[in-house]
């Protein structure tokens, strides 16, 4: 029987990666559909990829799959007649980045979740076959152009800090299970207006516009294939890209521009910038936007006391980081603001303050 899972270990892995000469893609792509038996399917994908030598970070579940890979650019043909192999796969669309250097993944990891997308539904009468409907590329800028469009993005703070649709309401949580309710209540009211949901590659909106649905709102779509088959579709038709600034990616870039804009800041000095990176300390590892001049004079730390710790062993500048308030380093959690009611929001997508 064929060793079902990696055995070298992560750092010859990136050195091979870093040796390849060919030329690689970095592909997203998933599909709602029923799996009996998710672990065999996971074992049957991982003995098939592997001979394909596709990377990358694949999740399984009952109700499908979710996958984000990298694949030798002489191979991706063979992968695509493999998926479309699959019914319930045949025909699925590839989203391919437009921002990539091949190098996201070193491994192909394939693991079984209770669901590709933790919702934190329990509602037995929930389906995920009455969704919202798809709107390309222009359809979405012809739905941005009409006023009473409410625009809904479904990703993290994080996500949204650099870069979103014009008009794009951030739902404050950084959790999708916790998103879904929120979404609810700041729209109660509106349930007859339009309301176009989006994340990065699709999956999150098309889970959200079928549970918009699911709660009695009726005019629901979804932008398919997400940002990142946006962007590539405004490219290809010449189309005015009515998303500003960076889309982030959940692999080694950490995001693909869009847009020349920079919407965000530095969080240690305040300047325009949209460069995620980890702290170097890894008993910190804190996820953070970070400018050059700070990278350099922090070390690639989120501050001094990490910096000050970075020789030292993991498990002691984990000790010694334990419990430290990161102050303005740490993203803002948005699931602890207060959530706005759509009343409250203006046009621009800011909110009004008590004093106002």
């Amino acid at each position: 029987m064929p060793v079902l899972h990696n055995r070298v270990s992560n750092e010859e892995l990136k050195q091979r990666l870093i040796e390849e000469k060919e030329q690689r893609s970095t592909i997203s792509f998933y599909q709602y559909f029923p799996i009996q038996n998710p672990q065999e399917f996971r074992d049957y994908l991982y003995t098939q990829l592997n001979l394909l030598n596709v990377f990358g970070r694949i999740y399984v579940a009952h109700e499908g799959i979710n996958a984000q890979v990298s694949v030798p650019s002489s191979k991706f043909q063979d992968l695509q007649n493999f998926l479309y192999s699959i019914e319930p796969l045949n025909g699925i669309r590839l989203n391919i980045a437009i921002d990539d250097d091949g190098k996201s993944f070193w491994v192909l990891k394939i693991k079984v979740r209770e669901k590709i997308v933790a919702d934190g539904i329990k509602d037995p009468s929930f389906n995920m076959s009455n969704k919202g409907r798809y709107v390309n590329a222009e359809g979405m800028n012809d739905l941005l152009n009409d006023p009473s469009t409410i625009v809904v993005d479904m990703r993290n703070h994080y996500e949204y800090e650099v870069g979103h649709f014009v008009k794009a309401l951030e739902v404050p949580s950084d959790t999708f299970r916790d998103q879904l309710p929120m979404a609810v209540d700041m729209l109660k009211g509106n349930e007859d207006k339009n309301i176009i949901m989006y994340c990065t590659g699709g999956i999150r909106c098309e889970k959200a516009s079928a549970y918009m649905l699911h709660q009695g709102f009726k005019n629901v779509f979804h932008l398919e294939g997400g940002i990142i088959n946006y962007a590539k579709q405004i490219k290809e038709q010449g189309l005015q890209s009515r998303f500003t600034g960076k889309n982030f990616v959940f692999d080694d870039r950490l995001g693909e521009r869009i847009t020349e804009d920079i919407i965000a800041n530095c969080h240690q000095c305040g300047k325009p910038c949209d460069t995620h990176t980890n702290c170097k300390n890894n008993g910190c590892h804190l996820l953070f936007i970070q400018c050059s001049e700070c990278a350099s004079t922090y070390s690639g730390c989120c501050s001094a006391e990490c910096k000050d710790t970075l020789d030292m062993p993991v498990e002691r500048q984990k000790e010694i980081r334990k419990g430290v308030d990161k102050g303005q380093n740490i993203f803002n959690k948005s699931k602890v603001r207060l959530r706005p009611k759509l009343s409250e929001i203006k046009s621009d997508n800011t909110t009004i303050s008590p004093a106002e």
